[in-house]
């Protein structure tokens, strides 16, 4: 095990705070949680290329750390009636379909590398924005109001743009392009 890993894990075990601090009305705190976490996960990827510790297995945790972050934070943000619910929709279906097609590959005997994709790491930095701003609004009263609106709209749209190029890829995967122009 390295730093970074223990650091990514440290991730893991935040997550179920924010959320008891969301859900109990301690926004503020939800708020201070959330930046912490982006912080060692900053802190730990700095740690992992500066000092070589990267490893395969955080090369696995770290993602899963993130997305387990802020699919949490999307669920409780539209439990709490703070982000639209279609919107929630949306956000964790792209995922629940990335995995299952990962999955899918893998046990017909078609396995998949996934690696974000351009478009992907903008929906995920529009996504980390959209929490925080939320978080940030509710916490301090900002009324933020059409800025969220303009987030909704932008995560909706690159969440629709993220999914569709991955289903590209998959379903070139699937059906072996990839393989009759390798050979070419």
């Amino acid at each position: 095990m390295t730093i970074p890993n223990y650091i990514t894990i440290f991730r893991f075990i935040l997550v179920p705070f924010i959320v008891m601090a969301l859900l109990s009305g301690y926004v503020g705190a939800a708020l201070i949680g959330f930046v912490v976490a982006g912080v060692s996960d900053g802190i730990d990827g700095f740690i992992a290329r500066r000092y070589n510790q990267g490893s395969e297995l955080g090369a696995y945790l770290d993602p899963i750390a993130d997305k387990l972050l802020l699919v949490s934070l999307f669920v409780v943000l539209g439990f709490v009636k703070e982000l639209p619910v279609w919107l929630v929709v949306i956000v964790v279906s792209r995922d629940i379909f990335i995995i299952g097609a990962v999955l899918l590959g893998a046990v017909i005997g078609k396995p998949l590398e996934m690696h974000p994709l351009l478009v992907s790491k903008a929906n995920t930095a529009f996504q980390i924005i959209l929490v925080a701003v939320t978080l940030a609004d509710i916490a301090f009263d900002f009324s933020l109001t059409g800025i969220r609106m303009v987030l909704v709209w932008i995560v909706a749209l690159l969440t629709a743009a993220s999914a569709t190029a991955y289903l590209m890829t998959w379903t070139k995967h699937m059906a072996g392009y990839e393989q009759e122009h390798k050979q070419d």
